[in-house]
């Protein structure tokens, strides 16, 4: 069997990215809504406003049902399909160049700091080969569609949708019928935002399994490494790039739950554990899988522990030997010599060893996207406080 050349293996793993790929992406670029490298989003932005939220403030106004008194909830007023339309699309379509950006350089990372040994380099090109078949791939993204035709109309019409005359809804006897607008919004509109969603959801998967694939190589990690992850703290940092998904889903929620409170009477306080899910949720699935790195990293902490430590304690007691138990030294020889800052150094990389933690996150990156989740439902709390009472307790909770 003819092994690979290292050069030719890492051609592709360099040139990777997650959002570069797949049907919808040459879409955009066939219709020139994007060039090679995702640029113009201001494109694509105008393109599916144009296609999810004017027909339906046109259809809607037609009807009377834009800006009237003629059902509960005219069109302009509904907060969920503003924030739906006109904010997290948005945002789900703006975060395609920061995650391509953010991450596109995570694969060369691992090669780059030689934490891939060059013998499982094969293995880790047809890791790489895998995750974009996985994202080029026409029937995955056919079957979303026909997911968000489906299933996604279903979880709409029975969960999200609200039980009173609205400007998608109005009841004709006994019925509740679809107005115009309301089978724009049902059968287009939101189909085509749910589709875009579940895509990010998706991509999310093949790049975990594509980081899961990799953490099943022999992997070399340096315990002294100063980042106190191994070396691999650069996986926290780039969930970041995830960051305008979540917020999205943070901001549709807040639409939703605005939409119960205003026009439905319900009680904001009763929402408190869907939010906490939804933070706690979120902040798992772009952080969670990166547990998958813990036995390594674990092996590779007690490893160097006990190396460091057989290491330390050979110093220390040639250190004694020759500046403690030698009577005959003066403590003059003591001044300038680098015994005493070769035994610091010595302390200071057994501790980093002994603070490296065992998961390429830290506390700082959880609390970061929990905020940025948590974001878009803040200003629920305008519905029952005044704007002056929420900044005080605000101020209270973060200090």
């Amino acid at each position: 069997m003819k092994v690979l050349d290292p050069p030719a293996v890492l051609r592709q793993p360099l040139d990777f990215s997650l959002v570069m790929g797949g049907p919808l992406y040459q879409l955009w670029r066939r219709t020139r809504l994007s060039g090679d490298g995702l640029d113009l989003p201001y494109r694509r932005l105008t393109a599916l406003v144009l296609i999810t939220w004017l027909p339906l403030l046109i259809l809607s106004a037609l009807s009377g049902h834009a800006l009237g008194v003629a059902v509960d909830l005219p069109f302009l007023r509904d907060i969920e399909a503003q924030v739906r339309f006109l904010v997290a699309l948005p945002l789900l379509i703006v975060a395609e160049p920061i995650v391509h950006l953010r991450t596109h350089g995570v694969i060369r990372r691992f090669m780059e700091r030689r934490i891939v040994a060059a013998d499982d380099l094969p293995r880790f090109g047809e890791a790489v080969d895998w995750a974009v078949r996985a994202r080029n791939s026409i029937p995955l993204e056919v079957a979303l569609l026909i997911v968000a035709w489906t299933v996604g109309h279903w979880v709409w019409r029975s969960q999200i949708a609200l039980s009173t005359d609205t400007w998608y809804f109005v009841q004709e006897g006994t019925r509740w019928q679809l107005t115009p607008a309301g089978n724009w919004y049902a059968f287009v509109s939101v189909p085509v935002f749910q589709f875009i969603l579940l895509r990010w959801y998706v991509r999310l998967f093949i790049w975990f399994a594509l980081l899961f694939r990799v953490s099943r190589l022999p992997l070399y990690l340096t315990a002294s490494h100063p980042d106190r992850a191994g070396g691999l703290s650069f996986l926290g940092k780039t969930s970041y790039a995830f960051a305008p998904v979540i917020v999205a889903q943070g901001a549709l929620l807040a639409g939703v739950i605005a939409n119960r409170v205003m026009y439905q009477g319900a009680n904001l306080v009763s929402f408190k554990m869907e939010a906490l899910a939804l933070v706690g949720c979120l902040v798992l699935i772009v952080l969670g899988p990166l547990v998958m790195f813990t036995p390594q990293m674990a092996v590779a902490k007690r490893k160097a522990l006990a190396d460091y430590g057989l290491l330390a304690t050979h110093y220390v007691q040639g250190f004694e030997e020759k500046w403690i138990r030698g009577s005959e030294l003066s403590t003059n020889e003591l001044i300038g010599t680098a015994d005493i800052q070769s035994l610091a150094d010595l302390g200071n990389s057994y501790d980093v060893i002994r603070e490296m933690r065992l998961v390429p996150f830290g506390w700082e990156d959880v609390t970061r996207l929990a905020l940025a989740t948590a974001a878009p439902l803040v200003p629920l709390g305008l519905l029952v406080l005044s704007l002056q009472d929420l900044v005080l307790k605000l101020v209270k909770i973060l200090f």
